[in-house]
Formats: structure tokens, sequence, C-alpha cells
């Protein structure tokens, strides 16, 4: 009597019953791999685009929270009211301005006028394209993440400086930006609440004759601006 071979292995009674269960679980697993390896390198090239977009966005400005310990005297408050300049020229008064500023919801201008302080201070060559193409990104060119407002002719005018960069490359935007600033945001922030409570409490201690130094922080100014915001 002939033994009869099906063609089909599920059929064919001499064929091991294991063995069709096992050639589908093998290429499913084969299959799973395959999916999670693809799963794994996407995240990977993902991730990658991320650090790199993070790393084009980067200015070289201190951060908003991080503190900044100086001795301030009683009198630097009653100056920042002299004009924009004692104000930004102070590290306590520049904080205090900056969060101001972003209780509007506008601090790209000041953001954008200390990345300039910052460049101008860069010594490296190397670092200097580098610095200038970041920040021209960042707040020159159009739809940048923290646009300043300038005219067109100020933009195309950076734009050229920054193909060859200089240490003076971004000084027009920066004194259009100064200048509306001192028209604007200053003017605004000498009539905040903020601003003059602070001039309250400095008066308090010139009247009861207790000039020593006073111990601010970014921190704590910003604790302060916090804490006044409702009043804004």
């Amino acid at each position: 009597m002939q033994t009869v071979l099906f063609l089909f292995p599920q059929l064919n009674l001499l064929a091991p019953k294991e063995e069709p269960y096992y050639r589908i679980t093998k290429q499913d697993n084969q299959g799973e791999k395959r999916e999670n390896k693809n799963r794994l390198k996407d995240k990977r090239n993902r991730l990658s685009l991320l650090l790199q977009k993070a790393e084009s966005y980067e200015i070289f400005i201190p951060p908003p929270n991080k503190p900044e310990k100086t001795n301030t005297s009683l009198d630097e408050p009653l100056q920042w009211g002299e004009s924009l300049d004692k104000l930004l020229g102070h590290k306590s008064g520049l904080s205090l301005f900056r969060a101001f500023l972003q209780s509007e919801y506008s601090e790209e201008n000041i953001e954008f006028w200390m990345a300039c302080e910052d460049y101008k201070k860069t010594k490296s060559l190397a670092k200097l394209a580098s610095k200038a193409k970041k920040i021209y990104s960042y707040f020159i060119e159009t739809d940048a993440p923290k646009e300043v407002n300038i005219d067109f002719h100020t933009k195309e005018v950076t734009k050229k400086n920054v193909l060859q960069p200089t240490l003076s490359c971004f000084d027009l935007a920066q004194r259009k930006v100064h200048l509306l600033m001192e028209k604007d945001s200053y003017p605004r922030f000498l009539k905040s609440q903020l601003y003059r409570d602070l001039l309250k409490q400095t008066q308090v201690e010139n009247n009861g004759h207790r000039r020593r130094s006073h111990s601010f922080t970014s921190a704590g100014l910003l604790q302060t601006q916090a804490d006044f915001t409702a009043w804004l």
C-alpha cells in the first residue's frame, strides 16, 4: 500500500504535528524582532533630530530662574527710574525688568539684548560665527522662535552682517530693540505695582537710616514678581 503525501503540511499525517505551528511562531517572532528594531531605530533618529534642534536654539544668556546673588545698595532702585541704561546696568535691576517682561509675555526683547551683550564678549573667531547664526535664527529671521519687532531694513542689514560676522554685526538691531524697550516697556515697568512697591520698601529702609547693603537674588526678584502679578 502506497503512502499518500499531501501538499499541505497541516494535512500530512506523517509530518510532525508541531512543525506548522513552529514555522508560524518562528516567522512571527522574527517579524516582531524586526519591527522592534525598526521602532528603536526611529526613536534614535527622532532623539537625534530633537537634540540638533535644541542645540541650534542654544543662546548664551542666563536662565531666568538661576539665582545670581549680588550686593544691591538701597539707592539702586531709585537709580533704576532715571534711565533704562541704569536699570540694565545693575544685575538685580536687569533680573527684575526681565521678570516684568515675562509677566507680559514680551521677554524676547530683553533676551535678545542680553544675547547681544554676551556676543560682544566673544573672543574666539570660531565661536563668533556659530553664535551669530544662532542669535539670527532665534531672534531675527522671519518666524523665529522669539522674533523681535524690528523693521525690514534692519533685518536685511543684520542678515548681511551675519554672513561675515564681526563683534558689531548686531549693533543696529540691538539699538532698535533698546529704543523699543525704552519707549514702550520701560515706562510701563516704572508704573508697575512691582516697581512702586520696591520703591516704597526702599524709602522705608532709608527713613529708618538702615543704609547697609541689601542682598538680592534673581530668584527672589522673580518670587516678588509672582507676588505682585495681580496688580500689574
